[in-house]
């Protein structure tokens, strides 16, 4: 009887054991799921969370790169205002020379030397020879050599005033002859060695061309001889002064 007493309390301990166990295992079932479910919904809000931060990088990154075209845009806008700009100031100041050589005002010391193929061409062959090769022309046989009449020279290629008819005189020697230039700052002095002789080349300033030389066998007050080839000159007369944008040398001839 105690035997079996005990067989039935052990087999009592051992259901409840059972039961026991299974209500555990029936726990673990609920809560996996849960768990598994969780830890699912955490990954998907790991992923949505991750999903919008790339889409809003994306978007940031396109619009910066949208900014920067933009900003390139603006930046090639501004450089085409800046070149029209310039354009229209030289436009202008191209118009404002044209005004002034009208009107007979624009300086001659702003003359832009012509290229040697331009010479060439507007230049006669005489005249390119002298100015360009150092060439001289022909005594008594030239256009200025007898010229009487009040008015200015002026250099052939560049325009700017040299000489004046009031410092012109009657040299004897064929070519036409000053006591001095009109412009000092418009003329060069250089030795020249050619002929087997020294003597005293006179080139213009701007254009450099050769006019001719000077000596010092020349009349009061200075006692030079400027001797110039008419080929590198070109007369202006009095009356005309005005006209050609000579107005300051008018004085000379009152």
């Amino acid at each position: 009887m105690k035997t079996m007493t005990i067989t039935i309390l052990s087999l009592t301990l051992v259901m409840l054991g059972f039961l026991q166990v299974q209500s555990m295992a029936m726990d673990d079932t609920m809560t996996k799921p849960g768990d598994m479910k969780m830890k699912s919904d955490g990954m998907e809000m790991k992923h949505d969370d991750m999903e919008p931060k790339s889409g809003e990088m994306q978007h940031d990154d396109m619009k910066m790169k949208s900014d920067g075209m933009d900003m390139k845009h603006e930046d090639m806008k501004m450089k085409h205002d800046d070149m029209k700009d310039d354009m229209k100031m030289k436009h202008d100041d191209m118009k404002k020379d044209e005004k002034m050589m009208e009107k007979g005002t624009m300086k001659k010391s702003q003359a832009i030397i012509p290229t040697d193929a331009e010479l060439r061409d507007r230049l006669t062959p005489l005249q390119y020879k002298v100015t360009r090769k150092d060439g001289t022309e022909p005594a008594f046989n030239n256009t200025y050599w007898n010229n009487h009449e009040a008015g200015i020279y002026v250099d052939i290629i560049s325009g700017a005033a040299l000489f004046s008819s009031t410092d012109k005189y009657e040299s004897g020697t064929g070519w036409p002859s000053f006591t001095r230039p009109l412009n000092s700052d418009e003329i060069v002095e250089k030795e020249d060695r050619s002929f087997f002789a020294v003597r005293t080349e006179i080139r213009s300033k701007q254009a450099d061309a050769h006019l001719g030389h000077v000596f010092t066998d020349g009349p009061a007050p200075t006692g030079l001889r400027y001797c110039m080839n008419s080929a590198s000159l070109r007369f202006i007369p009095k009356d005309d002064l005005e006209k050609e944008g000579y107005t300051e040398y008018l004085a000379l001839f009152k």
